[in-house]
């Protein structure tokens, strides 16, 4: 049986409070966020340079490892790192101005074809448009009738004198010097080169102090808690490793299947747009389409038919829904950990933050951020609103859709869980605990009417839908683990001894099929209780064992003796919630007792938050043959009960008590 059900980090399930009003944390929160992001805007002249300068080492740092492990230094490797790295962009960067030269000198052959494409387009589409405005304005004119023509005014008067022409006036500066020409043609590039210097002068330091820069980070914002930064830190870097890794792969793959199916189309340049392709995948969604559209417009201006364009735009698509829906999900999984909306918004935040920079660094960074949150409980937020986690655990979604009224839904999370678990860890884990929300909910009052009507339709309706499931364990580990956890939950009296003893890991948990008995199931004073206790009956009758439900009201002093039910083998009380050492419950065993003095008591509570001084203190007040804290543990000891019987008995027929 898995320990947990969902994959992230086991958290406790959250408790529903009444509405509070916004704290002063929350607008020191608030305040604090809009300055980060102000920060970010206002430094991104300094800020930019050395996140890339980040990245680059941590794209580098491998590179590096792989030379001091071979003795080269320190120094050294970074240097030869460094150098390698400039020298392949530089090699791609020609490679690109080749295939751009090559590609202008051939474009007047193609002027005739993109002429010819040009004033079909515009035939088909402004030349129509425009015929259809002709002849509707004609037909306006036919149907209107021409207003009277304005009076003149008297011959006599003389026309106005007109003011004399204005004479054009043309400035002629001074001829630009040599410096003022270079300036002009230099500027655009200076900027970008110097940040370009910057960058790789901040990645050599930030390499060779690499082990330096992380224990400060560590004194700075987490020696407090050595091991939750530590974890936090790997994890980044975990995540950043296998994200940048992955992403280069698929983006080299794309590159490569895009230039080699356009080379077998015929497109000129195909090595251009396949870097271009694996480069633009960087910037998340619409790099790739910029590609395939000027790709594209290439094709139709070199071939005069348009099969050639069609073939280029279906090679796009076709690649791009086997990388981005296929081979990226197998390849990146839960790794990045970072949902696909976020995605989108965080693509339109670090744009307009950092610009194009920013568009291409928004996952990274956003991942970054993800892993903060996971990690530091301030910041959980980011998580929450960023991550890919689900942001309600399988109890809470539960519950919520019980209060929603959505059988269906909740029907669906069940099929999904029970995948690989067994029915009655099913219900243990994830019906029981939402049915606690909701008594505790309804005991503070805030559950309405129409709400508790909701909850029990959806309940019973979940309860009858799974019905054709077996209370088997999906894969026999799972069976295992649950034996091997099963005594610290299931206390046994024996019949024939007093005072209590763990029911022995040799009983197998899973009965023969002729086993039979008769269950009284007692609910207890919750307001779900009884609503739960249909939970037990649908898992008893899985084993073979006869169950009934009664409300707690019909074993009252009043109207116990009364109870017109089959002498049961086996009386169980279910309890959703509970506090303390209630007198009532232990009043409802002696009478049960009395009532059937040969019958075996199962009390099943569920407390919540108790110790296990407390779990013994009840267990001895109660004085009930067992008392369980889980569903399965009930129904193994009604299984455990109904063999002892047997045991005791071996003529005794199924369905038969012993005297």
């Amino acid at each position: 049986m898995p320990e947990s059900i969902d994959p992230r980090p086991a958290r406790q399930v959250a408790h529903l409070k009444p509405s509070e009003s916004a704290s002063l944390h929350g607008l020191v929160s608030l305040a604090i966020g809009v300055t980060v992001v102000a920060g970010l805007y206002v430094g991104r002249d300094v800020l930019i340079p050395i996140t890339l300068a980040i990245l680059l080492s941590v794209l580098v740092a491998p590179m590096v490892d792989l030379f001091c492990r071979i003795k080269l230094g320190r120094i050294i490797s970074v240097l030869v790192a460094v150098t390698i790295s400039v020298s392949m962009m530089v090699l791609l960067g020609g490679v690109i101005a080749a295939q751009i030269t090559d590609l202008a000198i051939g474009m007047p052959r193609y002027q005739a074809t993109i002429e010819e494409k040009i004033n079909t387009a515009h035939r088909l589409t402004i030349g129509k448009l425009s015929s259809m405005a002709g002849t509707a304005g004609k037909a306006f004119q036919r149907a209107t009738v021409d207003s009277p023509q304005a009076a003149q005014g008297p011959q006599s008067a003389s026309p106005p004198a007109l003011p004399p022409a204005a004479l054009p006036v043309e400035v002629i500066g001074p001829a630009p010097t040599a410096f003022h020409l270079a300036r002009q043609i230099l500027s655009p590039v200076v900027r970008p080169l110097e940040t370009t210097f910057i960058v790789f002068i901040v990645t050599i330091f930030i390499l060779l102090q690499r082990d330096d820069l992380r224990d400060r980070a560590i004194r700075l914002f987490g020696s407090g808690d050595l091991h939750r930064t530590t974890t936090a830190m790997d994890d980044a870097a975990r995540r950043l490793s296998r994200y940048f890794l992955s992403q280069f792969a698929v983006n080299a793959s794309v590159g490569v299947v895009i230039g080699t199916g356009l080379f077998l189309i015929g497109i000129p340049s195909p090595v251009l747009w396949g870097i271009l392709a694996a480069l633009l995948r960087l910037v998340p969604y619409v790099g790739i389409w910029i590609v395939a559209i000027l790709a594209t417009t290439l094709a139709a201006a070199v071939s005069p038919e348009w099969s050639m364009a069609i073939w280029s735009m279906a090679l796009f698509v076709i690649v791009e829904l086997l990388a981005g829906q296929v081979i990226e999900p197998m390849l990146y999984g839960h790794s990045t950990g970072i949902s696909p909306f976020s995605v989108v918004v965080a693509a339109i935040f670090w744009s307009w933050i950092w610009g194009p920079v920013g568009l291409i660094l928004s996952t990274p960074l956003t991942l970054c951020l993800v892993v903060l949150g996971r990690h530091v409980g301030r910041l959980e937020i980011l998580d929450v609103l960023l991550g890919d986690q689900p942001t309600l655990t399988s109890v809470e979604n539960f519950y919520q859709r019980a209060l929603a009224g959505d059988p269906d839904e909740t029907l669906e999370q069940a099929e999904i869980l029970l995948r690989d678990r067994s029915l009655s860890s099913y219900y243990d884990e994830v019906a029981i605990k939402g049915l606690q929300l909701a008594a505790s909910d309804m005991l503070r009052g805030v559950v309405t009417a129409a709400q508790l009507a909701r909850i029990e339709t959806t309940v019973t309706d979940l309860v009858e839908g799974l019905d054709s499931f077996a209370d088997i364990e999906p894969n026999p580990a799972g069976a295992n683990r649950h034996k091997a956890a099963l005594a610290p939950y299931i206390a046994e009296q024996d019949s024939h001894q007093a005072g209590p003893s763990v029911l022995s890991p040799s009983i197998e948990t899973s009965p023969a099929r002729s086993v039979e008995g008769h269950v009284l199931c007692i609910a207890g004073r919750g307001p779900l209780d009884e609503l739960a206790s249909t939970i037990v009956d649908q898992l008893l009758g899985k084993h073979d064992l006869d169950c009934r439900v009664v409300p707690h009201d019909a074993a009252s002093r009043a109207r116990m003796q009364g109870l017109d039910v089959i002498v049961p083998t086996i009386v169980c009380i279910f309890y959703l919630n509970i506090e303390g050492i209630p007198s009532h419950l232990r009043y409802l065993v002696r009478r049960v007792q009395q009532r059937f003095p040969d019958a075996s008591i199962v009390v099943g509570l569920w407390p919540r938050g108790e110790t296990d001084q407390w779990s013994e203190a009840l267990q001895s007040a109660i004085g009930a043959n067992h008392h369980v804290t889980s569903v399965r543990s009930m129904v193994d000891a009604c299984l455990a009960e109904t063999r002892a019987e047997r045991a005791i008995d071996p003529e005794l027929r199924p369905g038969e008590v012993g005297t």
